[in-house]
């Protein structure tokens, strides 16, 4: 198997971009995906979150893709939600570096105007949600059939989120001769019908196969009431950087306010909140004035952060491609994690059938803290900024970059790095992101009051 990006056949001004950033070795879904991709192939990719997915398409569409016109781009990432959106959004602007084709992201819960004025200056590459991009092909603002290029990502959790029949809408305003690329943690079902209806002779990769149990370390807790927040906060002031899922929006401000209460950092992120709430959640979290993000499973899927150190699972999941899903926020890049769910006696029976289908042992211990206690030095967070007043439709955030060889690194809070300031994510115009720095070895976190 090749070795280095140019032996991929990688473009050398990409591959140099790639090890300034210290991206040196090929993932093996990018060894096996590049090649394909860059001739012109339809790929179909069976790729977790944390794979290295994301580079191996666009370092495609980068190298491919052709110049879009007014309304008229070329190329085409559709994405499950806005989170993913203008992460997506901020790997393809690196990728391209700053003579590269235009890229710019669509979602919604932000208002029309910036992302209008995008289209009509015209740009090479939209990265979108189904929903908003259906808004603007309907009020005439895009026109889809100059696409060249398509990309479905994550396309299992756009089906789970009833995003299909916009999916298939678009894609049919789409030309017939482009280039399709999938990918998804499952291809059976919705997924498979997509490949099945839009894609032309794909060939599948599968380079790392996934077990169904994912390979982070898995714990089970009886706790029921009360207990099952205070347990949290135990958790989280133990292992954090955490995620903590919730299965309601209310349900996650009501343990946020607990978590605080409790002395431990914690902001959530759902549905209910702006987007200029959901970034500055997601921008402090990242650089390490957090301790937890509690989030429900939409709002969750977006989120790609390095170093998570915990998931925790305050309520179940609804089924075992969930669980997967969430237990991916931890655990990424072959890094190891930790995944702890709270379990009442109600919710046993269905606890043990997702287990059984999952290959896991059909076992809910007593929680006892010194079983999953860490060796590595405590945390201590960085002084929280004051919340500046966001801009709808701009990015205030710059999301962690990974070191992408094979070789060790030092452990550090998820994304702690020093960042430029964003740019509006619909400027179809880039600038690069910081490097990553070490992590401090710390106290214990002191409580804190007069939180904002």
């Amino acid at each position: 198997m090749s070795s280095t990006f140019t032996e991929l056949g990688v473009p050398r001004a990409i591959a140099d971009g790639l090890a300034q950033r210290g991206i040196i070795e090929p993932f093996p879904i990018q060894a096996v995906a590049l090649p394909l991709a860059l001739d012109g192939r339809d790929v179909c990719g069976r790729a977790p979150t944390g794979s290295g997915k994301t580079i191996a398409f666009g370092i495609a569409l980068v190298a491919l893709v052709g110049h879009g016109r007014p309304r008229r781009p070329r190329g085409l990432v559709l994405v499950p939600t806005r989170e993913l959106a203008a992460q997506v959004t901020q790997e393809l602007i690196l990728l391209a570096g700053p003579k590269g084709p235009s890229v710019a992201s669509f979602y919604g819960g932000v208002g029309f105007g910036p992302q209008v004025r995008a289209l009509r200056k015209g740009l090479d590459i939209a990265v979108a949600c189904p929903g908003r991009l259906t808004d603007l092909a309907e009020r005439g603002e895009v026109d889809l059939s100059e696409i060249g290029m398509v990309v479905i990502d994550e396309a299992d959790r756009m089906a789970d989120m009833g995003f299909m029949p916009q999916v298939r809408k678009l894609l049919d305003q789409i030309r017939g001769e482009r280039q399709t690329m999938l990918f998804s943690a499952t291809l059976d079902g919705d997924a498979a019908e997509l490949t099945r209806r839009y894609q032309t002779n794909p060939v599948t990769v599968d380079a790392e196969p996934i077990s169904e149990a994912p390979s982070n370390r898995h714990v089970f807790w009886w706790a029921d009431g009360a207990n099952r927040s205070d347990l949290t906060a135990q958790l989280v002031s133990a292992h954090w950087p955490a995620i903590v899922f919730c299965r309601t929006k209310r349900g996650a401000d009501r343990l946020t306010d607990k978590l605080n209460r409790a002395g431990v950092d914690a902001a959530a992120i759902h549905g209910d909140r702006s987007q200029a709430q959901r970034e500055r959640a997601l921008a402090s979290f990242i650089g390490g004035h957090f301790q937890a993000l509690v989030a429900t499973d939409i709002a969750a899927r977006g989120i790609h952060v390095d170093n998570v150190e915990c998931v925790v699972n305050f309520d179940p999941p609804d089924d075992e491609k969930a669980y997967v899903h969430r237990s991916g926020r931890t655990g990424r890049a072959g890094a190891s994690g930790l995944v702890v769910s709270l379990v009442s006696a109600s919710q046993a029976a269905d606890i043990k059938k997702m287990q059984s289908k999952l290959s896991m042992p059909r076992v809910i211990d007593r929680p006892e803290m010194s079983s999953i206690a860490t060796s590595s030095a405590p945390r201590v967070r960085t002084a929280r900024p004051a919340p500046a007043a966001a801009a709808a439709g701009t990015n205030t955030f710059r999301p962690s970059v990974r070191p992408h060889t094979s070789s060790s690194r030092p452990a550090r809070p998820a994304g702690i790095h020093s960042s430029a300031p964003g740019r509006g994510q619909f400027e179809p115009r880039r600038q690069p992101v910081g490097g990553g720095s070490g992590k401090p070895g710390r106290p214990a976190p002191a409580r804190r009051s007069g939180r904002g």
